[in-house]
């Protein structure tokens, strides 16, 4: 075998592993660069789910948060229509006259009564306005006197101190009463809601 040939041998034997080195080269390039790509594939896939909870929980957050901003408006509108409410009741009742007013000042004094002993001196206020009102009243019951002015919408106070004990009788007072006790069908009968059963 002559040196040109066992070079030529060796020449090819050196391309065939070169072609077999670029070949594994080339299939471990593919290889890598397809990873790669499922890689960036998988990565842009991950960062798109993460986007869409992103805004997900973002309108959500934003939908809750329009939902009690709603609830706060309308239970503050609740509120104004009630005290509109209460305000109309307490101007109304401030407004009876006449025998009505009598009647009502007279069964509140009535009860008043109840709550004090016999030959007891008790002293009684009431609205301004109803002072000639209360003093005749109060002409029937000995040892009761007429003893000034009261900020009230009617009724009275009326207090001894003998017996230290004080007993609101107004219309405010009655009025609180049936508000606190009616304030569900109250609210019931303005805003259109089932009324509860007893």
């Amino acid at each position: 075998m002559s040196l040109d040939t066992v070079a030529e041998d060796i020449r090819d034997e050196a391309r065939a592993r070169a072609n077999d080195i670029r070949e594994e080269g080339e299939r471990r390039a593919e290889e890598i660069v397809a990873d790669a790509e499922a890689d960036a594939e998988e990565i842009i896939a991950e960062r798109e789910r993460e986007v869409e909870r992103t805004i997900e929980r973002e309108r959500e957050q934003t939908l809750s948060s329009a939902k009690l901003e709603a609830k706060q408006q309308r239970l503050e509108a609740r509120r104004e229509m009630l005290q509109r409410v209460r305000e109309q009741v307490e101007s109304e009742i401030a407004d009876i006259d006449g025998a009505k007013r009598e009647n009502l000042t007279e069964s509140l004094l009535e009860a008043t009564v109840e709550e004090f002993g016999e030959d007891a001196t008790v002293e009684v206020y009431g609205r301004a306005d109803d002072e000639e009102l209360l003093t005749e009243l109060l002409a029937d019951y000995p040892g009761y006197s007429y003893a000034g002015e009261y900020d009230c919408l009617g009724g009275l106070v009326a207090e001894s101190d003998a017996s230290r004990v004080r007993v609101n009788n107004t219309f405010d007072s009655v009025l609180e009463s049936v508000w606190d006790d009616e304030l569900k069908e109250i609210s019931a009968r303005l805003f259109d809601q089932d009324t509860p059963t007893p």
